[in-house]
């Protein structure tokens, strides 16, 4: 449990999520998503450990849904990795901010990724399934309705299994994070909102009393956790 940072501040919020920040900045920020996912995240882990078996198993093609994509990069690294194993993803990924969607149609994306302008809630309707379903500091935006929809609208969309991967609140990691962000990010939202985003996020103990019935939480390398559920 965290000293300084006992109690999760959620109220806080992120220069990002004003519509009426920087854009420019706004944009970098999205550029630099790419490196701080890729140093700090853990998806590679994730692919090995959770996709790469799937595929091995399944002649080699799975269906991802990524739920709330940001700057797209981590549908686009599981692409990479996947297509590196000679593998392939077919990935749907989604996002409210039309921030984020009109800014991903200005990077190359391979075309096995379609980003949608959508919610979880949408593509239930849609009668839509997935083998994963994924997310990337999406729960600590979330307050305890939002979340819990969300997660029921996961399992709806899920074949195999949900992986919501983010930030685990600790001293530690604050501080690394300071240090690290300021020395390598600047003109960007990603040091400031890096911070208020690990003030705004679970401990182990908070995600897992969080969580709805049949949930596992699961620490991940550095300063991480993953929320998951396995499908029957």
């Amino acid at each position: 449990m965290p000293f300084f940072l006992d109690k999760r501040q959620n109220h806080l919020k992120e220069l990002m999520d004003d519509p009426r920040c920087d854009l420019r900045k706004l944009e970098n920020t999205y550029r630099s998503f790419k490196t701080i996912n890729k140093l700090l995240s853990g998806w590679k882990t994730i692919y090995k450990s959770q996709i790469r078996p799937f595929l091995k198993r399944n002649s080699g093609t799975a269906s991802i849904l990524d739920i709330g994509f940001g700057g797209g990069d981590v549908s686009i690294l599981l692409s990479e990795l996947a297509k590196k194993d000679g593998f392939h993803l077919e990935i749907t990924a989604i996002d409210i901010d039309e921030r984020s969607f009109n800014f991903v149609q200005k990077i190359d994306t391979p075309d096995n990724i379609i980003f949608r302008k959508s919610n979880s809630a949408s593509l239930v309707a849609e009668h839509n399934k997935f083998d994963f379903i994924i997310s990337n500091h999406v729960t600590h935006h979330l307050n305890k309705d939002s979340f819990l929809s969300l997660c029921d609208d996961a399992e709806q969309l899920a074949l195999q299994k949900i992986l919501f991967n983010d930030i685990e609140r600790s001293d530690f990691g604050y501080l690394f994070f300071f240090l690290f962000s300021k020395l390598f990010f600047r003109d960007s939202f990603i040091s400031y909102d890096g911070l208020i985003s690990i003030k705004r996020s679970y401990t182990f103990q908070e995600l897992q009393e969080e969580a709805p019935p049949g949930w596992q939480v699961n620490h991940l390398f550095p300063f991480r956790l993953v929320l998951s559920y396995e499908c029957e």
